[in-house]
């Protein structure tokens, strides 16, 4: 007999089975409510960070435009400080090359005074003299001595505010480079895009890199350069000027003691030709005077032969009368005459020879002074040849000391420095 089969398991009811279903039936519109209040949310939410991002993007390449305009305008000072301060350092160069052609140029001018001093010790006597052609040279080489050192020191000036120019420009120089990286990185960034292939997540992007400084100190960075740079080219500026002024004084200087120099030679030229003129004309007098006495002598002698032979001829009358016989021996007129004339001879002889005595003398004064002039002569003859020795040795000096003339404006720049001391940041 066949049996009826039930499944095994848990029977539910109608009630059951249409609560089953109204609870399905609730739950999905709960879920349907639920989705669509989450979908509301989310587009809301995509609206939002949609927007958000946007935003952000627009002012991230705001903020981006804004700090390329200002390292721009920073490269861009920079740079004009750059070429400013280049042409400050090849200025204040050529200033410095023209004070050390300076002090080249006075080596000349020094071995000039100390050779004519050197012809100077070779006068002789009476002629070595403290006069004052050795004064001015004395006093020329002093001077040349005190505007080398002038120069020197401005030279040294010079080399050390070069120093100071380059080390500013380098500041300047790696600061410029400096910027002109940040410029490539900044527009890099302001070209990345979700297209861009290069873009990918980074490890910790928001770190703070060591070194990282903030935007006042790197203000302050910057203007500290700037200002350091303009400092050092107006000093460099000044400098300039005080060295093309100490030049041109310096040359100033030098050229009025070398005119004194040469005024006061001249003059001792001029002085000695007169004492050598007057020299010769008491040299020729002298020889004349010479000439005549020794004619005068000459006379004196033969008058005194002459008065000699006369006094003979008394003497012989006086001795051969001694021989007259008797009372012919008497001391008539002819035999007092013949007294007189002896006598008279005699004295006139002693007188004769006596003037011819003081004549040579006279004679060998005259020689003395002579030989005195003669030598007093070959004394300023030798010292007129040295110093006209000295007059063509100066003449390596015949053109004046050249004006300077600064192939730069010492006082005023080719590029005029900016007026601001402060960029002005936009």
């Amino acid at each position: 007999m066949a049996s009826l089969s039930v499944k095994p398991g848990q029977r539910f009811t109608l009630p059951d089975w249409q609560n089953n279903s109204l609870l399905i039936s609730a739950d999905a519109e709960q879920q349907r409510y639920n989705s669509h209040h989450i979908r509301q949310e989310g587009r809301a939410l995509r609206n939002e960070t949609g927007n958000q991002a946007r935003w952000d993007e627009h002012n991230t390449q705001t903020h981006l435009k804004d700090r390329i305009a200002s390292v721009d305008r920073w490269r861009e000072t920079l740079a004009r400080l750059l070429t400013d301060i280049n042409l400050e350092i090849d200025a204040l160069t050529k200033v410095k090359e023209s004070a050390e052609n300076a002090i080249q140029a006075k080596n000349l001018c020094l071995d000039v005074a100390i050779e004519c001093l050197t012809f100077r010790e070779s006068r002789r006597d009476i002629d070595v003299v403290r006069d004052p052609v050795e004064e001015e040279l004395l006093r020329e080489v002093k001077v040349i001595e005190k505007t080398k050192k002038e120069l020197q020191q401005r030279v040294n000036d010079a080399f050390k505010q070069l120093c100071l120019l380059k080390e500013a420009r380098q500041q300047l120089s790696c600061d410029h480079r400096h910027k002109v990286e940040t410029l490539e990185l900044d527009r890099q960034c302001m070209a990345f895009n979700v297209t861009s292939g290069n873009i990918s997540f980074k490890v910790n992007p928001t770190r703070i890199p060591d070194g990282t400084t903030a935007l006042r100190e790197w203000e302050l960075n910057n203007q500290c350069n700037k200002e350091r740079a303009e400092a050092e080219m107006r000093a460099s500026v000044d400098l300039r000027g005080a060295i093309t002024l100490s030049i041109a004084q310096t040359n100033n200087e030098l050229d009025a003691q070398r005119i004194a120099t040469e005024f006061a030679l001249r003059k001792r030229i001029r002085d000695m030709e007169a004492a050598l003129s007057e020299l010769r004309w008491q040299e020729q007098n002298t020889l004349e005077e010479i000439a005549e006495m020794e004619e005068e002598i000459r006379q004196l002698e033969e008058d005194l032969r002459k008065r000699t032979l006369d006094l003979k001829v008394a003497h012989t009358r006086l001795e051969t009368r001694t021989y007259r016989p008797h009372i012919e021996l008497c001391r008539d007129q002819a035999q007092y005459g013949l007294t007189d004339e002896v006598q008279q001879l005699e004295g006139t002889i002693r007188a004769l020879q006596q003037k011819r005595t003081e004549s040579q003398d006279a004679l060998d004064a005259l020689y003395r002074q002579l030989h005195r002039i003669q030598t007093d002569i070959g004394y300023k003859t030798n010292s007129l040849q040295l110093d006209n020795k000295c007059m063509d040795t100066r003449r390596k000096l015949v053109v004046p000391v050249e004006k300077f003339e600064p192939d730069v404006d010492a006082v005023n720049r080719t590029r005029n420095l900016p007026r601001n001391s402060q960029l002005e940041l936009a």
